[in-house]
C-alpha cells in the first residue's frame, strides 16, 4: 500500500516542483563555487581562451580561403557562435554524466534509486559546471558579432526563432551525451564510448555539406551532430531555401532527447533490478 501512495505522489509531481527543487539546489551549489572565487574566475578565463583560439583559428584559415564550400568568413562564425552556445547547456547542467560511470561502478549510484523523484532528475542536478559560462559568454559575442556582418534583420521572429532553434540544437547534444553516458550500465569501460562521442562535437561548427554522402548521413541520423548548430543554422543563413529537416529540428531534437532519456532510465531500471 505505501509503494503504491508512494508511486501516486511521484506521479502528481510535475514542472513546477522540480523547478522548485532545481532552483534550491542550484542555488546552493552554486554558494559552495562561489566560495572559491579564484577558481571561477580562472575556469571561466580559461574557457574563454580556449575558443579564443578556435576563433584565431578561423581567423588563419579564412586568410588563406575565401571561403568553405560556400560558407564566408562571417557565415562560419555565424556557425561556430551557434554551435557554441547551443553547447552550453550540456557542459553546464548535464555534465553529471561524465561522473555516472564511476558512481555506477562503485555502487554509490543506488542512494539516487531511495528517493520517491525522478532518479534522471536527482542525479543531473546535483552538478553545475560554472565554466560553461565563458563558453556562452563568448559564443554570445561571435554570434552577434557574426548576425550584424551577415546582415540579419533583428526582429522579434528572428529573436525568437534564434532561441528556439539554439533550444533545439542543444538538445541534440545533451541527447548524445545521455545516451554514451547510460552505456555504463551494460559497458565497463563505458569512458571511451562517452570521450568519442564528446569529441564529435567539433564537427558541429563546419557545415555538413563538407561532408561526402556517407558522413553526413552519420552526422544527420545517427550521430545528430549537424543538428548541432548546421540545420538550425541555415534558417537565419539561408532564409529563402531553408531545407525541411531546418524547419522539423525540433520536433527531432524533443524525439532525440526523449530516446536518450528511456535509454537512460531503462540502465537505472536494470541497475535497480540486478544491483550491478
Amino acid at each position: 500500500m505505501d509503494n503504491v501512495k508512494e508511486k501516486n505522489i511521484y506521479k502528481k509531481r510535475g514542472f513546477g516542483f522540480y523547478l522548485s527543487i532545481y532552483r534550491k539546489i542550484l542555488i546552493q551549489d552554486l554558494k559552495s563555487k562561489m566560495s572559491y572565487r579564484a577558481d571561477f574566475i580562472i575556469s571561466t578565463f580559461g574557457m574563454i581562451m580556449t575558443n579564443l583560439s578556435g576563433f584565431v583559428t578561423f581567423m588563419i584559415l579564412f586568410h588563406n580561403f575565401p571561403s568553405i564550400n560556400g560558407w564566408d568568413y562571417y557565415h562560419m562564425l555565424f556557425l561556430y557562435g551557434f554551435s557554441l552556445i547551443a553547447l552550453t547547456p550540456v557542459q553546464c547542467f548535464f555534465d553529471n554524466n561524465w561522473n555516472l560511470r564511476f558512481m555506477v561502478r562503485s555502487g554509490d549510484f543506488i542512494k539516487y534509486c531511495f528517493r520517491p523523484i525522478n532518479v534522471f532528475f536527482y542525479f543531473i542536478s546535483e552538478v553545475f559546471d560554472v565554466k560553461g559560462v565563458g563558453q556562452f559568454i563568448f559564443g554570445l559575442g561571435t554570434f552577434i558579432y557574426a548576425w550584424y556582418h551577415i546582415g540579419i534583420p533583428v526582429t522579434v521572429i528572428t529573436i525568437a526563432q534564434a532561441v528556439l532553434f539554439l533550444i533545439t540544437a542543444s538538445l541534440f547534444m545533451i541527447a548524445i551525451m545521455n545516451a554514451s553516458a547510460a552505456t555504463c550500465f551494460w559497458i565497463i569501460n563505458s569512458g571511451y564510448v562517452m570521450v568519442i562521442m564528446f569529441r564529435f562535437k567539433d564537427f558541429a561548427k563546419y557545415p555538413a555539406s563538407i561532408f561526402n554522402g556517407v558522413f553526413k548521413f552519420i552526422f544527420t541520423f545517427l550521430i545528430p551532430i549537424a543538428f548541432v548548430a548546421y540545420y538550425p543554422s541555415l534558417v537565419f543563413v539561408t532564409p529563402d531555401s531553408v531545407p525541411l529537416l531546418s524547419w522539423l529540428s525540433p520536433l527531432i531534437g524533443a524525439f532525440f532527447f526523449y530516446l536518450s532519456y528511456k535509454f537512460w532510465m531503462l540502465g537505472v531500471r536494470r541497475y535497480d533490478f540486478t544491483g550491478s
